[in-house]
């Protein structure tokens, strides 16, 4: 068994490396500069094409998708805001390996984020016994993808404080990274063709490090909005769900009655009247999911249940507020029983397994 086989999560050129290697071949379009793909086979991957074999992997307006490659064959970068869980990672992750071939450029924004985390650190060890020298450099993700002509991905970025965000400046203005400590030639990078940055923020996240506004104007802001219609969401649940449950070990696919009272249950507590202050995603209703049936397997040899939702929903719902849990009760007392089917007079009558 090879290390692919064994890995949780490959990334995106790794899941898909057939479907590149066929657009590639097929690809006569023109490229921008440095990229691996012209822009009508990058949104074929991103957005599906059946005639190629090629599987949709993003739920979500394709002409965001359009947009978003067009600024990428620009000098601005791309910044994707939106809800938590509405696959602004994963759009990154597939247009990333997409333009490049290469999507594991990546830094994660944080309060403890540093400009070495973005820029470049150095071998101590190295540094001591011979001084700065390109040799005791160690390249992060900004300086490797200016030199090699790759995208770069900052998840979270407005987690980081703003000093840190603002080290960027230069890079993506001037497309240049300065390394002060090494002279001549080897103290300038110079940006090769293909390089840019996609960066992510959750809207929730606005106002804990908001961006300066010269960073800003380096950035094009495209929104990343949830799933709006119930079938697409359910579908891709369901999906996304059957994949994690194979690769757990599950040998029953999630039942599809269920799986329609959790995400009605999720867009409810979503949009609903009685909204919950926690995130309710379509990538948590697929993480709930995942739970429920590795409940039901592992514990009972079957599929999971709606009772298996519920007790699967407290630890969702509690996350950070614990009035959440009690819109959760009584979403369950006074909705839950008024709907109709047997999955939901289960999960009525399963309202006392949650906690408190």
């Amino acid at each position: 068994m090879t290390s692919t086989q064994t890995m949780q999560r490959p990334p995106a050129e790794v899941r898909y490396a057939d479907e590149l290697a066929r657009l590639r071949d097929a690809d006569t379009a023109p490229r921008p500069p440095g990229w691996a793909l012209s822009l009508d086979a990058a949104r074929k991957f991103v957005v599906g094409d059946e005639k190629r074999g090629v599987v949709k992997k993003f739920v979500g307006d394709p002409s965001l998708v359009d947009r978003a490659l067009v600024t990428l064959a620009t000098s601005r970068g791309l910044m994707l805001v939106g809800e938590p869980g509405t696959a602004k990672s994963l759009l990154s992750e597939l247009i990333a390996a997409a333009v490049c071939g290469e999507s594991t450029l990546t830094i994660q924004g944080g309060a403890a984020t540093t400009e070495d985390q973005i820029k470049y650190s150095w071998n101590y060890a190295l540094l001591v016994s011979e001084g700065p020298s390109p040799r005791s450099l160690v390249p992060a993700p900004m300086l490797r993808g200016m030199a090699e002509g790759k995208i770069v991905r900052f998840e979270e970025i407005t987690r980081c404080p703003l000093e840190v965000q603002d080290c960027m400046l230069s890079m993506l203005s001037d497309r240049v990274m300065a390394i002060g400590e090494l002279s001549g030639p080897d103290g300038m990078v110079f940006a090769q063709d293909g390089f840019n940055v996609i960066a992510t923020a959750n809207t929730r996240d606005r106002g804990v490090n908001e961006m300066s506004a010269a960073l800003k104007r380096r950035f094009n802001f495209e929104t990343v909005f949830p799933i709006a219609d119930f079938d697409t969401e359910l579908a891709l649940v369901e999906q996304e769900a059957a994949k994690l449950l194979e690769r757990s070990g599950v040998e029953l696919a999630p039942r599809r009655d269920v799986l329609e009272v959790l995400v009605r249950t999720f867009r409810d507590l979503r949009e609903g009247g009685d909204r919950l202050t926690t995130v309710m995603s379509t990538a948590e209703a697929v993480s709930v999911a995942h739970a429920v049936g590795l409940r039901g397997w592992f514990l009972r040899g079957e599929v999971g249940s709606a009772a298996d939702v519920v007790e699967c929903l407290a630890g969702t719902a509690a996350k950070d507020n614990a009035e959440d849990l009690a819109r959760l009760r009584r979403y369950l007392e006074q909705h839950a029983s008024r709907r109709k089917g047997a999955q939901w007079q289960e999960l009525h009558r399963a309202r006392h397994l949650l906690p408190g």
